[in-house]
């Protein structure tokens, strides 16, 4: 593997046959690094989501984003609109752009809960139409295809998706970190924010977008990849306390480990089938979110 990375990196000449170079650097490694990528986006816009609504139970795919990125996907398969993955990908993303659109539209600058509620009813309405037109289309290859890019998968995850989440990754990763005491003070509500001269609306949809954003981004490349944005902000905090100048780097590496190790092993598990990350994702998510609920409730 070092070698193969030494040559493409010019820094060796290369001495690896073509079939083992071509597996390293186009197959394993770009998705390793996804799934690292994913893992982080996720357990940060899980955190951030968290606080600024004010709900437990947040997670990434809250504002409907998912659900819009799954039409989208669902569109450029079923009715053939394009080819390939970066169709899908594309497809996705301006689904998941369209949906989080819409949510902004209904909720205006309201409150949290109205935010929820408006992400709630759009998700909704985006996973009625791609029921609809996954039946409608009635094709038993697309819907395969369908069935598995729901679940989450990063089989598709190459070097042009990856430096597009990386960025922004980095972007969203800057942007929250900056307003880490914004976050804090967030926790004890928004009168309470106001007073410790915190601008909420302004602050709150600054981050309510760049999450979304991030969010489109990593469920273009992914799919649905559930509870990575549940628990790990969850664990987390029991190692850190509340404060997200130190919770936020933590959940982002924490993060990126969880998802490398489970994809890790849906991928090689069951071999040769591979499962899809996120239902081993939803296998651990939930024993892991009953074991926190009930430490939460005994403390």
């Amino acid at each position: 593997m070092w070698t193969v990375v030494a040559g493409h990196l010019g820094l060796t000449e290369p001495s690896v046959p073509l079939l083992r170079d071509h597996i390293v650097w186009q197959l394993r490694l770009p998705r390793a690094l996804g799934a690292a990528v994913v893992g982080a986006g996720l357990a940060v816009t899980g955190a951030v989501m968290q606080t600024v609504t004010r709900n437990s139970l947040a997670d990434p795919y809250l504002l409907g984003v998912s659900s819009g990125a799954a039409l989208g996907a669902v569109g450029v398969i079923v009715l053939g609109l394009a080819h390939g993955v970066a169709a899908l990908t594309a497809g996705a993303f301006l689904g998941a752009l369209l949906a989080f659109g819409v949510v902004v539209a209904l909720a205006g600058g309201s409150s949290p809960t109205r935010v929820v509620l408006a992400g709630v009813a759009i998700g909704q309405l985006c996973a009625a139409v791609t029921s609809f037109v996954v039946i409608w289309a009635a094709e038993p290859h697309a819907t395969q295809s369908i069935t598995f890019w729901l679940s989450g998968s990063l089989a598709r995850v190459d070097w042009t998706a990856l430096a597009w989440a990386s960025a922004t990754l980095a972007a969203t990763l800057g942007v929250v970190l900056l307003k880490a005491r914004a976050l804090n003070a967030f926790a004890f509500g928004e009168e309470a924010a106001a007073s410790l001269g915190v601008d909420v609306g302004r602050v709150r949809w600054l981050l309510l977008v760049t999450t979304a954003l991030l969010t489109a981004v990593l469920v273009a490349i992914s799919g649905a990849i559930g509870f990575v944005g549940l628990i790990i902000p969850h664990a987390v905090r029991f190692l850190t306390g509340p404060d997200h100048r130190r919770v936020l780097p933590v959940v982002a590496l924490a993060g990126a480990i969880f998802l490398v190790w489970v994809d890790t092993a849906a991928r090689t598990v069951f071999e040769p089938r591979e499962l899809p990350v996120g239902v081993l994702t939803a296998i651990l998510g939930v024993p892991a979110f009953a074991f926190l609920l009930r430490r939460g409730g005994t403390r």
